[in-house]
């Protein structure tokens, strides 16, 4: 369902949910002005149609011990799609690692890592990634502060846009 079959009262559901997505079903009807049935209709076919995937709470990292924050550019040795679909998945096992995403470029992958130490994220650099298969090179670069961490996508960005095709 591409963004431009969604109506625009299902484009607020959208933008509300992901500033708050433990407001009730009626505090989002109320803000996107619609009745609270259709409301919670819509929301139905939106998580159905996989537009919205999951709500989750954000939590202080940082407060809860994980002070380390690195990302680590990958190259491999193989880009065959096999090689890259065995990398990702042994991404998704590994729980330091709490994004990869592929690219194009000078590197195959960035991952986004978590730890509570230094030593620990040491420890996981050398036993488990640098000394996975298929990886040629790894570069890290740890986070000193973060500025901006917004999830989601810039509703109002598309909106702009629609509005100017219209």
């Amino acid at each position: 369902m591409p963004a431009t079959r969604l109506d625009p009262i299902d484009r607020k559901i959208l933008a509300e949910l992901q500033a708050d997505g433990r407001m009730t079903n009626v505090e989002l009807a109320k803000r996107v002005g619609i009745s609270a049935p259709p409301c919670l209709r819509r929301v139905r076919t939106l998580e159905e149609n996989g537009l919205i995937r999951g709500y989750h709470a954000e939590v202080d990292a940082r407060e809860l011990g994980f002070e380390v924050q690195v990302f680590a550019s990958v190259g491999l040795q193989s880009q065959a799609e096999a090689d890259l679909s065995a990398f990702e998945a042994r991404c998704r096992a590994w729980p330091l690692v709490r994004e990869c995403h592929m690219l194009n470029g000078e590197v195959d992958f960035i991952l986004k890592c978590v730890a509570p130490d230094l030593s620990t994220f040491q420890r996981f650099l050398t036993e488990e990634l640098t000394a996975a298969d298929n990886v040629a090179s790894v570069k890290t670069s740890l986070v000193i502060r973060g500025a901006k961490d917004e999830p989601g996508v810039p509703f109002e960005v598309l909106e702009a846009r629609l509005a100017r095709e219209a």
